[in-house]
């Protein structure tokens, strides 16, 4: 496995446990699970509005 395959891997099991940490967070998990959530929710919002930043519209954009 390459180093950048590995890197992707990790990326991707962040990303998916993120994911789970705000979805128990909703259902009132540990403080350590809402934790792991907030910082999920920065992190994408960090992520949207870069995205946003880049000309890219959002999906609830209309060009009419």
């Amino acid at each position: 496995m390459s180093v950048e395959m590995l890197v992707l891997v990790g990326v991707l099991v962040l990303v998916v446990g993120g994911c789970v940490c705000v979805v128990w967070a909703e259902r009132g998990g540990p403080r350590w699970v809402r934790a792991v959530a907030a910082v999920t929710r920065f992190a994408g919002e960090l992520v949207s509005r870069a995205g946003r930043g880049s000309g890219q519209k959002s999906s609830g954009d209309s060009d009419g």
